[in-house]
């Protein structure tokens, strides 16, 4: 075996490696930015989102739509249930390791809440503020599956609290401007390979004289298959701000720009491990099998603090609203978000050596949506929309944590008025993945395997809103 195939830096790369995707996993809009802010807006697929301004999370999606509210609340729930199944087609084990399974059904069901509250201060001004989950993710693999060594659980959590304010000089135009406090907390898991760490130091010890060459394969052979785990968690606190104006050239309709900012993270995390024990030797071989393992349990898998450096990506988004008469609104929108923040992920430990860095290469995107309304009655109001998603991730550099696509939205919702107070909104919607392939290795196949084959992946959404006017 070449000595050179378990470098002691490629189990620290295995380590990095989880923390590296910190961002990663199958999410639910464009890479893990997170679209689910409203239950209002699911059912029309958030076509119009930045011009509707229809309740208050109009304050996410442009703060200058509160111009238009009462003293509202709104609180909203989706229930969103993500499916990403892997189908091998030429994988390769990691050496000294069965290849594995195909790891089951990566996602599982999330619950994303949205609360916001709008209140007006006089004609021209209003208040308000949101919270909100602008990021997110939750993935998990069978824990002996292909690709265990390059991700098995992959979770990330935000959670952000936007105060703004709204400014309307005339009937025709408002402004908005918010602040952003942004929480992110990630936790995430991977596999090593155990057992390839222990041969190249064998093998290195071995031929620095320190041990027999006959020992080198009876040690090796007892330590064939076993794997250490690595579990990280980080967190860090970040600052943003949105911004966004409507114009009103009559009361059917209505056209939005809204824009929010990137937000820098120095995520601070741990990386601890979990080793196998010595296996059952020769007397006169548990000595040597000790000294290895103690030299990589104190070495490349010692427990240390992380770093990661991450910026989110800044959106800008262009929309419109038009009530064409009694029954039916249409509704459109334009949102670029700038996924070119998202270059390397680079892990560095505390004493300021780099771990690895990670190529991800991340390109802007686009994403179009189309939406209307039906108005049944002066109660009851249906909603259907459309959209298109753009995915950052180039083929050549997806992930087991990113394994994502172009998707397509397919929307539908209703609206139930039970009184001039009380307002209920359900929305549903079924995005369709374009099949992503992968062929990932993560720069050695002895140390991650080889992960070659395809996704296939949908995602279901249901939401629950309800909206509250005060007298």
């Amino acid at each position: 075996m070449n000595s050179g195939q378990f470098r002691r830096t490629r189990l620290a790369a295995a380590v990095a490696g989880a923390v590296l995707t910190m961002a990663a996993g199958q999410a639910l809009g464009s890479a893990f930015a997170l679209q689910e802010q409203s239950g209002s807006g699911l059912g029309n697929a958030f076509a119009g989102g930045a011009a509707s301004a229809e309740d208050a999370s109009t304050i996410y999606f442009n703060p200058a739509g509160m111009s238009r509210l009462p003293l509202q609340v709104v609180v909203a729930g989706s229930l969103v249930c993500p499916s990403s199944k892997f189908s091998d087609s030429g994988s390769a084990p990691a050496a000294l390791q069965p290849l594995g399974g195909s790891g089951g059904d990566a996602g599982s069901c999330a619950a994303i809440p949205a609360m916001y509250l709008s209140v007006p201060i006089n004609a021209q001004w209003a208040f308000g503020i949101g919270v909100n989950v602008p990021f997110g993710l939750k993935t998990e693999y069978d824990s002996n599956w292909i690709g265990r060594f390059q991700g098995v659980e992959s979770k990330l959590e935000t959670i952000n609290v936007n105060p703004a304010l709204s400014w309307k000089p005339s009937d025709m135009l408002s402004f908005g401007a918010g602040f952003s406090y942004q929480h992110i907390k990630a936790t995430l898991t991977n596999q090593v390979n155990y057992a390839g760490a222990i041969a190249q130091a064998a093998q290195q010890a071995a031929a620095a004289g320190q041990i027999p060459v006959a020992f080198v394969a009876p040690v090796v052979a007892a330590y064939a298959g076993s794997e250490a785990g690595a579990n990280i968690q980080g967190n860090d606190n970040g600052y943003g701000w949105n911004i966004g104006m409507m114009f009103e050239p009559d009361k059917q309709t209505r056209f939005g720009l809204a824009y929010r900012s990137s937000i820098k993270y120095t995520i601070n995390g741990s990386a601890n491990f979990s080793t196998p024990p010595v296996p059952t030797l020769p007397s006169n071989l548990v000595p040597v099998a000790t000294v290895l393992s103690t030299a990589i349990n104190n070495g490349p898998l010692v427990n240390t603090n992380v770093t990661l450096a991450l910026r989110v990506p800044s959106t800008t988004n262009a929309s419109f609203f038009r009530q064409i008469d009694n029954r039916w609104d249409v509704m459109g929108d334009v949102q670029y978000t700038d996924w070119h923040s998202v270059q390397q992920l680079q892990i560095v430990r505390s004493n300021g050596t780099a771990l690895q860095t990670v190529p991800e290469n991340f390109r802007s995107t686009w994403r179009v949506a189309g939406g209307a309304n039906y108005h049944y009655n002066d109660q009851w109001m249906f909603r259907g929309g459309l959209a298109f998603d753009q995915s950052p991730v180039n083929n050549t550099d997806r992930t087991v944590r990113l394994p994502d696509e172009d998707r397509t939205w397919f929307s539908v919702g209703a609206q139930y008025r039970m009184s001039p107070q009380w307002t209920f909104d359900f929305g549903y919607t079924f995005i369709y993945v374009q099949n992503p392939s992968i062929s990932q290795n993560q720069g050695s196949t002895n140390s991650f395997g080889l992960v070659s084959g395809t996704y296939h992946s949908n995602v279901n959404i249901a939401a629950l809103q309800v909206t509250y006017n005060f007298k």
